[in-house]
């Protein structure tokens, strides 16, 4: 049970979550909420931020957002400025999974992963750090890895690139940004029960392979990151930056996920 200094460490804080209306963000947000944090839910249908901002209750609202668009970051991170009159944790869920061997895939194709991933981290953490540094109170930024950064999955190229790329943008930006009592640090998530995720979730052959490599063998769940991430997100954390840290049932002691079976049903390999 939590005790009462954690259910308040986010009085008069306020958050903004890119991918905020589903599965990881929305895991985040509602630990944020519980904790007494205001967040504002960002992406871009704004039917699942509605729904999601409702459930959470009078702490949260949302805007609508593209993180592959600088203009649509911009004025997002502007927009809770606005409504709040600060922004103090932001947290990076946006992105998109991609599956397709090297040989196969279309360059196209691997650059809108990296455009989505990692390119819409970079315009996030520019947005968020520009108004923390306004304002001149420090903050905290949580970027969304993934296992698949430090590990590799057969098929998967682009998506682990993607990851790679975002676990170097937030030591690069946490080296920056400390001198302006920013902290950046990400999380890196095995796989998690989220709408992004289900095939894989839902796949029997890419379950047990996912469990197969787990110590604790079970899948993950949104609050098992949301948990981690208002961890980092907080005064609790104070002297942690630049980190990147895995929470994935220990997966990333072994070896990544070989899903080229679940792939090769639907996908050519040449």
């Amino acid at each position: 049970m939590a005790s009462a200094a954690s259910k308040s460490r986010f009085d008069g804080k306020v958050a903004f979550i890119t991918g905020g209306g589903t599965g990881i963000g929305l895991g985040c947000a509602r630990v944020i909420v519980e904790e007494g944090g205001k967040v504002t839910l960002a992406g871009r249908r704004e039917q699942p931020l509605a729904a999601a901002a409702k459930d959470l209750g009078a702490l949260a609202d949302y805007v609508v957002c593209d993180v592959c668009s600088n203009e649509s970051v911009d004025n997002a991170v502007a927009t809770v400025v606005s409504r709040h009159g600060r922004l103090d944790v932001a947290v990076n869920s946006a992105g998109m999974g991609f599956a397709g061997t090297v040989t196969a895939m279309k360059p196209e194709d691997f650059a809108t992963v990296l455009e989505t991933n990692t390119v819409g981290v970079f315009r996030s953490v520019r947005a968020e750090a520009r108004a923390m540094k306004a304002r001149g109170n420090g903050g905290s930024i949580v970027n969304i890895s993934s296992i698949a950064a430090e590990l590799t999955h057969p098929w998967m190229s682009a998506y682990c690139a993607s990851k790679a790329a975002v676990n170097m943008l937030t030591r690069c930006a946490a080296d920056e940004l400390g001198a302006s009592g920013i902290r950046v640090n990400a999380v890196m998530p095995g796989l998690v029960d989220t709408e992004l995720a289900s095939l894989l979730v839902n796949t029997g052959a890419a379950r047990e392979e996912y469990e197969r490599l787990m110590p604790v063998s079970r899948i993950g769940r949104p609050d098992d990151i949301g948990r981690l991430v208002a961890f980092l997100a907080s005064d609790d954390s104070s002297w942690i930056t630049g980190q990147c840290v895995a929470v994935d049932g220990g997966h990333t002691l072994r070896k990544g996920p070989d899903l080229s079976p679940v792939f090769r049903e639907f996908l050519p390999e040449d």
